[in-house]
């Protein structure tokens, strides 16, 4: 059955089992619309959602869903920077864990370096991505496996080995816009097992608790868990960042970088806001000591 929730902008309706996914998707298409790809440019984002430009060009709604996209933008750029160095440290395979419509796998830019990219997801929402992809006439390369797998229950280990992934090999992670949607146990055990993977590396987003904004901010974000619960897609796991931080250490990494929005100016050689406050966090851990992490790839 189709999916309908009300959003920022009205009701969605869609055939995509996930419509958080959906929305995700089009923001990264209106991204290249009106920002012009300027944070990160994906060339299959609009085939992704059907192809209408002029759809995609409306004016935003309010000035948070402005924000919204282009921090949907900036996570899936530092993805495409620290894959790009990990590329060049000899890293040949990348995992894209609860990939969505997410375009990775498909127009993978380190294929020619013999990179193979996993796209995990949920079975339903899999399927339905395999066939939205023919329905678009876009290619799937021969570089691209697809994984499906139930995190709260499927061992990952075992289902990506099945793919042909190689557990005894380095490997980069990119987990956009799933830790909030999982449990607990089910974020540790993914990372646990991320932690085991020789020279693993994963870049991943978080939000802090509701309660931690202010102001016309907290309204937002109320406003946002409501939609995702009416989606049938609540948050289950929101963390403060020191506690997301000694999950990371108890899992098994021992480095990482947690960029909260003046960590995220800084990257970008962005003017540092004067009032950070609560916002979204984008992580990069390593599972071993020794990888540099800078600024964004030029």
């Amino acid at each position: 059955m189709p999916h309908t929730a009300r959003g920022w902008k009205g009701d969605v309706t869609m055939d995509c089992p996930s419509v958080t996914a959906w929305r995700v998707a089009r923001h990264r298409a209106r991204h290249q619309v009106l920002e012009k790809g300027a944070v990160f440019a994906d060339p299959l984002a609009i085939a992704m959602v059907g192809g209408d430009e002029a759809a995609l060009a409306a004016p935003d709604g309010t000035p948070a869903e402005r924000h919204f996209r282009l921090f949907l933008a900036i996570r899936s750029r530092i993805v495409q920077d620290m894959l790009a160095r990990a590329v060049q440290r000899g890293m040949r395979q990348a995992v894209v864990l609860g990939a969505g419509l997410d375009t990775l796998g498909l127009r993978n830019p380190h294929a020619a370096c013999g990179v193979r990219v996993f796209e995990v997801d949920r079975p339903a929402m899999q399927d339905w991505k395999r066939g939205h992809i023919a329905r678009a006439g876009l290619a799937v390369p021969d570089s691209l496996a697809f994984v499906p797998v139930d995190f709260e229950r499927d061992s990952l280990l075992a289902c990506l080995a099945h793919a042909g992934f190689d557990v005894g090999m380095p490997a980069f992670f990119s987990w956009l816009g799933v830790v909030p949607y999982l449990t607990r146990v089910g974020i540790e055990n993914t990372l646990r097992f991320v932690a085991r993977v020789p020279q693993a590396e994963i870049v991943f987003d978080y939000g802090e608790p509701v309660e931690n904004y202010t102001g016309a901010h907290a309204l937002r974000m109320a406003e946002r868990a409501r939609f995702v619960a009416l989606a049938g897609e609540p948050w289950l796991s929101r963390f403060n960042p020191t506690d997301l931080h000694a999950m990371l250490r108890d899992t098994g990494f021992a480095t990482f970088t947690d960029y909260d929005r003046a960590g995220i100016a800084a990257y970008f050689g962005w003017p540092v806001p004067a009032a950070t406050g609560a916002g979204p966090h984008v992580v990069v851990a390593h599972a071993r000591q020794g990888c540099a992490v800078a600024g964004p790839e030029r």
